[in-house]
């Protein structure tokens, strides 16, 4: 019988331990099968540019059935993993529950947002990690803008074109930075509003804004940002978003028709559903090796996984794309040395830096050491990224985009209907 590999996640991290596998072994070597509730893999560092307009939202998601031809992949959902029964059990989207047996695990759920109990946050609040969530974005903030365009009453008009963003890390920044240039760019087409109508927040509660890129980058970021009229509060949380009334910690209150929520994010609570031992923050605990600590057979990495940083002793991998794309190649290569009862080799990470886009043709960088700013480190941003984002048909959808936007401008179209596709339907049928 060959040996029964299971992943648990089909994001980068197991979409691309898939891909290696799949070229590494021999034909019948082993079974690989892929757990995920998402038939496709979403490029996360892309969501921001599929929010904006500047991607179409079908090139920022990769096709597990299409890419991992050798594997079998399940939709639905795993409740529980049992490291000791070597199994776990799985639901998929209709029908019964089942359980999966493998002899070696790979624990890959990645991360979910990371929220506070603040009163109306849950209600009201829109997330920003699935590309559903930056077209159902996309779509809100240009709705806003037609009824701004459409009312005479100056209070929905002032809530309509005010929007919040929390979180001053890499996904707040970015998503508001490319979705105020494209509503900026869209107010041309609307005689009645302005710019300067518009009001944006960014809300963080440390007192610096991406420190990925280092205090002086992010300085400057903050002062860009607020030189684009851009209300940045530091040092500030959000007490509660209650009916789309805002209330912040420093005595600001206004109303709201948009609040993003990106204060990060933490690990999938699927790792919480079983025997995996799992650190104080909620991590599978991990080796350098990328296996899981105490359990034979048992491998992790990326979001979910506490995993030692060898190049600052006592220290853990951050939980960023960076480190998601390099320990796939070592994952990979320790199930194949498993299998084949070779040495497993330890996860090193050399740090190359950080790059951020800060809408159409701004962007901040830190390559190693180096610091970047403008459409210099723009471009490096789009040509790190393209050269990230899975398989090359990908590649080639998302140059085009970026080659077709360098001489048509942005579409404003707002899809809203899009997220109740049978209302009109139910209409009809209500008045029939």
């Amino acid at each position: 019988m060959r040996p029964r590999i299971l992943i648990v996640g089909g994001g980068y991290v197991g979409m691309y331990t898939a891909l290696r596998l799949q070229r590494r072994l021999r034909p019948g070597e082993a079974e690989i099968t892929v757990i995920d509730a998402d038939s496709y893999m979403t490029y996360q560092p892309f969501l921001p540019e599929a929010a904006a307009g500047n991607l179409e939202p079908r090139h920022v998601v990769v096709p597990l059935r299409r890419v991992l031809k050798r594997c079998t992949i399940l939709n639905g959902w795993v409740t529980r993993i049992d490291t000791a029964g070597r199994f776990v059990e799985f639901s998929p989207r209709r029908g019964d529950p089942r359980r999966v047996e493998y002899d070696l695990l790979v624990v890959a759920p990645g991360s979910i947002s990371r929220t506070l109990p603040i009163p109306g946050l849950a209600e009201y609040g829109i997330g920003f990690k699935t590309v559903e969530e930056a077209i159902a974005l996309r779509n809100h903030v240009l709705a806003q803008l037609d009824l701004a365009a459409s009312v005479t009453e100056e209070s929905i008009r002032r809530e309509a074109l005010t929007f919040v963003f929390v979180g001053g890390g890499y996904a707040g920044v970015e998503a508001l930075a490319e979705l105020e240039d494209m509503a900026r760019d869209a107010c041309r087409y609307f005689p009645t509003i302005e710019p300067g109508d518009m009001k944006w927040y960014l809300i963080e509660a440390t007192d610096r804004i991406l420190p990925e890129v280092g205090p002086e980058m992010g300085r400057w970021t903050l002062e860009q940002l607020r030189a684009r009229g851009i209300d940045v509060r530091l040092g500030t949380r959000l007490e509660s978003v209650k009916d789309g009334h805002v209330v912040l910690d420093d005595g600001t209150e206004f109303d709201a028709a948009t609040l993003v929520w990106t204060a990060g994010v933490k690990p999938h609570p699927v790792v919480r559903s079983g025997d995996l031992p799992i650190d104080d923050k909620g991590r599978v605990k991990a080796t350098a090796f990328l296996t899981v600590d105490g359990r034979e057979n048992v491998f992790t990495a990326g979001d979910c996984a506490a995993v030692p940083d060898l190049t600052k002793p006592g220290r853990l991998t951050a939980p960023n794309a960076q480190h998601a794309v390099r320990q796939t190649k070592v994952l990979a290569g320790n199930v194949v040395a498993t299998l084949r009862q070779e040495p497993l080799r330890q996860y090193r990470h050399a740090y190359a830096g950080s790059v951020a886009s800060l809408g159409l043709r701004k962007g901040v960088a830190q390559i190693y050491g180096r610091e970047l700013r403008g459409p210099l480190a723009w471009f490096v941003h789009r040509t790190y990224h393209l050269s990230r984002v899975p398989t090359v048909n990908r590649k080639v959808r998302v140059l085009v985009d970026w080659t077709l936007a360098l001489f048509f401008r942005r579409d404003i179209v707002a899809l809203g209907a899009l997220t109740h596709p049978r209302q009109e339907f139910e209409y009809a049928a209500r008045e029939s």
